[in-house]
C-alpha cells in the first residue's frame, strides 16, 4: 500500500521540461527523430507517394506512440543540457559512417574489466583516501562498495553477445620513486605508481578542492595506464576505482571518463557513495523513472521561477505503458532502508556510468534525441535522474554493431537480438530487484517487449 505521505507520482512528464525553452535548447521534430534511426538516414515513413503534409501527421503520431516508452530529455536547471543546448545529435548514419568507429571483430570483441587496484604496504596512507570526509550517518558507515563482479554480470547482459571477462593481472598502487631534485618537500603523496606486472605509470594526485574526500587521482594517468595494458583480443576495457578522480585543474571530481578511439574508460565509485546524496542535493524519492514525476520538475523549474504548465497526458500513456510500468515497480524501493539496499543503490550507480562509457568506445557520442542512457550529465543529481535503457537512435547503434557487423544478422535477425538483450538484462535486473532502478528498468523491459512485433 502506499504511503499517503509520499508523491504518487500521478502525472508523468514525456516532453522536455519547460526549462529547456528557457534555455534555448529545440528538440529534433519527430520526422527526424524518426529519420535518426535510420542508416539511410531517411524518415521511413517517407515514400509511397505520401504529401508532407501526410509524412509529418504520421511522423508525429508515431513519436506521440512512442513517447510513454521513450520520453524527451528532461532539461531541468543545471542540466547538461542547460550548458550546452547546442550539442550536435549523433544520428545512426552518422556513426555508421565514421570512419575512426572501432568495429567489433572476431579477433577483437572481448570487454574486459579492470578491478579496482590493491593498495600495497608502501603506498598504505592511500586507505585514508577512499571514504568520504564529510560525517556519514551511521547506518552508512557498513556500505559494500559496488562489486567488481555485478559489473561484470551487468555489462554482459547490457552488451549481450560480447564476452566480457576480467583483466586476468591484478593491478597494484604502489610508491612512485623519484630522484630528490623532483621531489616537492610540501607535496609528498603528489605522484603514485599503478603497476601492471613490470609495468609501472606515474599517476597524479591532488588534495581534493571540494574536500569530500582527503585526495583525488588524476583520470588522464589512469587512461594513460589501461591504454598500456589493453589486451590484444580486447574491444575495449573499462579500470574501476574506489578512489576520486579528476580531469584537470579547473574541475572538482569526475566519476568517469573514456578515450574512446583508443577503447578504453575509468570509471569512480566514490562519488556514488550515499553518504553523499545529501550534499548531491539527491530526492531519493525522484530517482529515475519517478524523475519524469510532473510535480517534481515542476518544483525544481519554480526554483528559478518558471511557471508550472498544464498537464496534457498523452493519449496513448496508460497503465500498463513501460515507462509507468517502471515508475509502480520503483516505488518500494525508492529510498533504501537497510545496508543490502544502501549498497545496492550504490552499484546500480556506477553500473550506469560503466555502461555508458563503455559507450563512447563504441563510438557513440552524447544522445540529445530522448532521455537515454548516452545523455551527458552535470552531476550526481542529473546522473540519477536518467534512465537505464538505450533511446532507439542509440539502441539501433548497439544492435547494429553487434547483431549485424560482428554475428552478421540480418535486419530481421537484428530484432530478435534486441529481445534477446532486453531478456538479458531483465533476468539480470530480476537478481537486484530490491533496488529502484533495477526493479524500475526490468518493469520497463517487460513492457517494452510486449510492444514489439512478434
Amino acid at each position: 500500500m502506499a504511503d499517503k505521505g509520499a508523491c504518487q507520482h500521478n502525472e508523468l512528464l514525456l516532453e522536455c521540461s519547460p526549462w529547456a525553452k528557457e534555455a534555448g535548447f529545440e528538440r529534433l521534430d519527430p520526422a527526424k527523430r524518426l529519420s535518426a534511426t535510420t542508416g539511410a538516414g531517411r524518415n521511413p515513413l517517407a515514400g509511397k507517394k505520401r504529401s508532407a503534409k501526410v509524412i509529418k501527421k504520421l511522423s508525429q503520431e508515431t513519436a506521440a506512440r512512442l513517447s510513454p516508452s521513450f520520453p524527451g530529455p528532461l532539461l531541468l536547471p543545471k542540466d547538461e543540457l542547460n550548458w550546452d543546448p547546442d550539442c550536435l545529435p549523433q544520428s545512426f548514419r552518422s556513426w555508421l559512417m565514421e570512419s575512426q568507429r572501432n568495429k567489433l571483430r572476431p579477433e577483437r570483441k572481448t570487454l574486459y574489466v579492470a578491478g579496482p587496484p590493491i593498495i600495497t604496504s608502501g603506498v598504505s596512507f592511500m586507505n585514508s583516501w577512499v571514504q568520504p570526509t564529510t560525517v556519514i550517518a551511521s547506518e552508512l558507515n557498513e556500505c559494500k562498495p559496488p562489486s567488481a563482479e555485478a559489473s561484470l554480470q551487468y555489462l554482459g547482459a547490457f552488451y549481450h553477445g560480447l564476452p566480457v571477462k576480467f583483466f586476468p593481472q591484478q593491478l597494484r598502487f604502489v610508491p612512485w620513486v623519484q630522484s630528490s631534485r623532483q621531489t616537492d618537500p610540501g607535496n609528498r603523496h603528489g605522484y603514485v605508481g599503478l603497476a601492471c606486472n613490470e609495468f609501472c605509470t606515474r599517476i597524479r594526485t591532488r588534495e581534493t578542492p571540494d574536500k569530500r574526500f582527503k585526495r583525488q587521482l588524476n583520470l588522464n594517468d589512469l587512461l594513460d595506464a589501461a591504454i598500456e595494458m589493453l589486451p590484444d583480443d580486447a574491444h575495449s576495457i573499462v579500470l574501476l576505482t574506489d578512489l576520486d578522480m579528476y580531469e584537470d585543474e579547473d574541475d572538482d571530481f569526475c566519476c568517469g571518463r573514456a578515450y574512446g578511439g583508443s577503447r578504453v574508460c575509468v570509471v569512480s565509485s566514490a562519488r556514488y557513495h550515499p553518504a553523499l546524496d545529501v550534499d548531491a542535493d539527491i530526492d531519493h524519492e525522484h530517482m529515475w523513472p519517478a524523475s519524469h514525476c510532473k510535480r517534481f520538475t515542476d518544483s525544481l523549474c519554480a526554483v528559478e521561477e518558471l511557471e508550472p504548465q498544464d498537464h496534457i497526458k498523452s493519449v496513448y500513456e496508460t497503465l500498463d505503458s513501460p515507462l509507468r510500468q517502471a515508475v509502480e515497480a520503483a516505488r518500494g524501493a525508492a529510498t533504501p532502508s537497510t545496508i543490502e539496499a544502501w549498497s545496492g543503490l550504490w552499484f546500480s550507480r556506477v553500473a550506469r556510468t560503466l555502461v555508458h562509457e563503455l559507450g563512447h568506445c563504441f563510438g557513440m557520442g552524447h544522445c540529445v534525441y530522448y532521455a537515454c542512457i548516452m545523455q551527458g550529465t552535470s552531476g550526481i543529481a542529473e546522473d540519477v535522474r536518467q534512465p537505464p535503457y538505450l533511446c532507439p537512435v542509440c539502441l539501433e547503434k548497439v544492435a547494429h554493431a553487434i547483431a549485424c557487423e560482428l554475428q552478421v544478422r540480418d535486419q530481421p535477425g537484428k530484432g530478435e537480438y534486441i529481445k534477446e538483450r532486453y531478456k538479458a538484462i531483465a533476468s539480470f535486473c530480476d537478481m537486484w530487484k530490491h533496488i529502484g532502478l533495477f526493479a524500475g528498468y526490468s518493469a520497463w523491459i517487460r513492457a517494452r517487449l510486449q510492444e514489439l512485433p512478434v
